[in-house]
């Protein structure tokens, strides 16, 4: 089986987010940049159709040079090949084409995504790729196995989880609970110096255009000052209440 997990390069979620050039452009000085959470879940369930069944796994990314210390880690991780299509990740349906394209000419069987990255939470891309396959699609995916060709998975619903079947090839949107935050895993110096020697190869792009580009970013407002009123002042509450939170 031929796994290809579709790897995001995000701030860490205790980066300071600014942005230049009148609000059009992320400011990247100073951010860390990690694996997507949600691409690191689905990345250790690749892992361990690895060390059960033999499974081939490659992860991807769409972006520029300044990503491949995430992909890096992705093979000390344990994934056998890096895969970095050299262009910016501009907009959903633009990196969906550009990684459906490598899917096509891979032959892989599952494909893993994050249900969405933690930085613009789009939660597009997986879909996008399903459909350009014209593959299944599970998306909320807490649960994953593969047995014969036929996969079983679970997913998050309103209310509970839901638990279909499908033919490979596939396309799941992982979240945590595919896999738990204690069994992710951490590179050790092995990794790392294995992941040194593990191909990691740069595709040109194809003449995809962005259907969507952005005018502007918005930080969200500052939070005001706090307000505590007394308990046994309550009149005094719901005047404040009323007159300036205006929610009553």
């Amino acid at each position: 089986m031929k796994i290809l997990v579709c790897i995001s390069h995000v701030p860490d979620t205790t980066s300071k987010i600014n942005f230049v050039d009148n609000d059009t452009q992320f400011d990247t000085n100073g951010v860390q940049y990690i694996i997507n959470p949600n691409d690191e879940f689905g990345l250790t369930r690749a892992m361990w159709f690895k060390e059960k069944d033999g499974a081939v796994v490659d992860v991807i990314n769409v972006g520029g040079a300044e990503t491949e210390s995430t992909l890096r880690k992705a093979l000390a991780i344990g994934a056998d090949a890096a895969i970095r299509i050299d262009t910016a990740a501009l907009e959903a349906s633009q990196v969906a084409k550009e990684i459906a394209t490598v899917i096509a000419a891979g032959g892989y069987d599952l494909i893993i995504a994050g249900r969405e990255s933690i930085d613009y939470n789009g939660g597009m891309v997986p879909g996008m790729i399903a459909a350009l396959m014209d593959a299944s699609y599970v998306n909320n995916c807490v649960g994953l196995e593969i047995s014969d060709g036929k996969a079983t998975a679970i997913r998050e619903i309103d209310g509970g989880k839901e638990t279909v079947s499908t033919q490979l090839p596939l396309v799941i949107g992982a979240q945590k609970g595919l896999v738990e935050e204690s069994d992710l895993k951490i590179p050790n110096m092995r990794g790392i110096m294995m992941a040194r020697k593990k191909p990691l190869t740069v595709q040109p792009a194809s003449a995809v255009s962005p259907l969507a580009t952005t005018s502007t970013y918005e930080k969200p407002a500052p939070k005001g000052e706090v307000k505590l009123v007394d308990a046994d002042k309550v009149d005094d509450l719901i005047d404040l209440l009323h007159k300036e939170a205006k929610v009553i």
